[in-house]
């Protein structure tokens, strides 16, 4: 019997998966529970793969499986919708993921490494500091490449472009630049974050998915273009 498969693992799983919708069931589909089972699913998908490719190294499905679970909780731009206080007083979304496991009885460590995983999967916590990010991966986190790739697939492709444009639907005022809150700022996206995430990608699996996705992309953008200068 695998460690996610036991009973004790699957009642845990099931807890946080209750309380992941309880967090993200109001947020807009782009960063909704889908999302979160859909990374879920590519990061053991990535690691069965990874593990076949390199049995020498090895990972634990229960942290890639959890913290691909709990990626999004504490998420800055929807930091609203997160339960602010419980019995012990306000909680600090920087160490939400570990609380919240520690309260459906895990594992000291295991709800740890958890949360320094789902601390360190942001796209914007790694361009702060990619070293911090990198020396973590070497350093006994490497479940954390995993779910980093898992959250970034699910970002570009086919998939990527309709979270993209949701997201702009939903939030893009908020971030709208000098040219005004109008489709095109999700294009302007794909340039500036969604074409560099295959170049970030950190398992073999995830830079062989990636590189199908992103080529999705880059054949959208062209379409939008040639349609944008025929209406011009």
């Amino acid at each position: 019997m695998s460690e996610t498969t036991t009973p004790e693992f699957q009642k845990l799983y099931d807890s946080m998966s209750t309380f992941v919708h309880t967090c993200m069931s109001g947020h807009d589909p782009s960063h909704n529970p889908p999302h979160v089972h859909r990374v879920v699913n590519l990061a053991m998908r990535i690691l069965s793969a990874e593990q076949s490719l390199h049995p020498e190294t090895s990972h634990s499905a229960a942290v890639v499986k959890l913290a691909a679970l709990l990626h999004d909780i504490g998420d800055r731009k929807y930091i609203s919708n997160i339960p602010s206080t419980d019995s012990d007083g306000p909680l600090d979304p920087k160490t939400m993921v570990e609380h919240a496991l520690l309260q459906q009885g895990a594992d000291a460590a295991l709800a740890s490494k958890v949360q320094t995983i789902v601390s360190h999967v942001s796209y914007s916590t790694e361009c702060k500091d990619p070293a911090v990010v990198r020396e973590l991966i070497d350093g006994g986190f490497g479940e954390l490449a995993i779910v980093q790739d898992a959250d970034r697939l699910d970002a570009i492709g086919a998939v990527g472009i309709g979270r993209c444009f949701v997201f702009l639907g939903a939030q893009g005022k908020k971030f709208a630049g000098e040219n005004g809150w109008v489709m095109g700022n999700a294009i302007e996206h794909f340039g500036d974050k969604l074409e560099k995430l295959e170049g970030m990608m950190k398992t073999e699996t995830g830079r062989r998915m990636a590189r199908e996705r992103t080529e999705r992309i880059t054949a959208f953008k062209g379409w939008w273009e040639e349609e944008m200068q025929d209406a011009a």
